[in-house]
């Protein structure tokens, strides 16, 4: 089978090396991808807003499979333009993609399915806004409603903070902060039957301590050693399952990849936020550990065929990556800056531990940043400490001038002070 993947991320690196490590998987391409992506897969540009250029490339590649990994073409309709042109894709439709695309429209959803979340508001005029927060008090959490590229979302103490983010938003969801620690749960569903992964805890501040601003995601970790062994049957039954009967019910059934991010409270699980593609930098961690190949489960995904999807399988070994930020993110960060010692990783620390691309570009035969999120450094041991090790004995080999990175990534569950 080819397999066709849309997006140029660490995520997409991610699925990418995975497909091409599928026996079922005789070609894999990706669109637009990066400089890292080359090298298990063969690049084709693309605007993957488009989804007549996407279907085009499809068909013209004989693709048996498309995989549309970041959210903006998922909003925008990219796999039902794949789908019409008669080649399976692995994503929702536009509408069901809404689950992500619009905070208020997932809180009706979960309303309706009896999914436990925080209590909110949607708020749409400044006076709306000062009476949510005055509701619920600090910590506020903010959010804007639309997609953000994981940077819509602000948790802070401070009032003037919290009611500026809102203000600059044209239609924001406030809602009560919800305590405890955080797990991203993915599950791939084909709008009937619904399988879930393995869990993971991402880290979304800029710096150690979790502090700084919020990110797109520094580094995520799985398994978790302190979660309840319990805890996937138990979200499985209260919230993933009855969010796809729901939208089904509802008339849009969700097909694709389904991430729930919980927050584990005093009160039970709840759910902070729905996305509709795999996440990242969990789904570095995640693909890691899975034995099962790729490609046929996330094709019975988009066949309609889960049902016949043997279970999965995982490896024992636990998977840690921590991802390199250029210079200033997230603010404005800096590119074009050179990165040096990618083949030194891959001498001295692969298998065990390897590097996957988010923003770099070739130039003139140099690997360069291109973007805020450069790098993902992934790794895996007999334990998270053994695999976090490996993952920063790696990224001591990069060069990338004024880059960062947290250095506290799974430090807690690895049990390192």
């Amino acid at each position: 089978m080819k397999v066709l993947v849309i997006g140029g991320g660490a995520r997409e690196h991610a699925l990418c090396r995975s497909l091409s490590l599928d026996p079922d998987v005789t070609e894999v391409h990706c669109a637009p991808g990066n400089a890292g992506i080359a090298e298990v897969a063969a690049l084709h540009p693309v605007d993957a807003l488009d989804g007549a250029a996407v279907a085009a490339l499809a068909r013209g590649l004989d693709a048996g499979l498309v995989i549309v990994g970041p959210e903006a073409p998922l909003v925008a309709g990219v796999a039902d333009a794949v789908r019409a042109a008669g080649v399976p894709c692995f994503g929702p439709s536009g509408e069901a993609a809404r689950l992500e695309g619009s905070k208020a429209f997932a809180k009706d959803v979960m309303a309706g399915a009896g999914v436990p979340t925080a209590r909110s508001y949607v708020c749409t005029t400044p006076a709306e806004i000062d009476e949510a927060l005055d509701a619920f008090g600090a910590p506020y959490v903010v959010k804007d409603d639309g997609l953000a590229a994981g940077k819509g979302v602000v948790v802070t103490g401070d009032l003037a903070a919290a009611r500026a983010h809102a203000l600059a938003c044209d239609r924001v969801v406030i809602e009560e902060y919800l305590d405890g620690p955080e797990v991203s749960l993915f599950a791939i569903t084909d709008g009937t039957t619904v399988l879930p992964l393995q869990p993971a805890q991402d880290f979304k501040r800029a710096l150690d301590g979790d502090r700084g601003p919020n990110t797109g995601g520094m580094g995520a970790y799985s398994p978790l050693p302190w979660a309840d062994p319990k805890l996937v049957d138990e979200v499985l039954e209260t919230v993933l399952q009855p969010t796809v009967d729901e939208l089904r019910r509802r008339g849009t059934p969700f097909s694709g990849l389904l991430y729930a991010g919980l927050a584990l409270t005093s009160r039970g699980v709840r759910v902070i936020e729905f996305n509709a593609r795999f996440g990242d930098p969990e789904t570095q961690v995640v693909l890691a550990r899975l034995r099962t190949p790729l490609a046929g489960v996330l094709l019975n995904s988009a066949n309609g065929t889960l049902h016949d999807q043997a279970p999965l399988t995982w490896r024992e070994d636990a998977a840690v990556t921590v991802v390199v930020a250029s210079h200033n993110y997230p603010d404005t960060p800096r590119t074009g800056d050179v990165i040096e010692g990618l083949d030194e990783v891959a001498a001295e620390d692969a298998p065990e531990a390897y590097v996957l691309h988010a923003g770099t570009r070739l130039d003139e035969g140099r690997v360069v940043s291109a973007g805020g999120r450069v790098l993902s450094v992934t790794a895996t041991g007999s334990d998270l400490a053994q695999a976090r090790d490996r993952a920063y004995k790696a990224i001591a080999r990069i060069r990338l001038d004024g880059s960062q990175h947290r250095t506290d990534i799974a430090a807690k569950a690895a049990g390192v002070s």
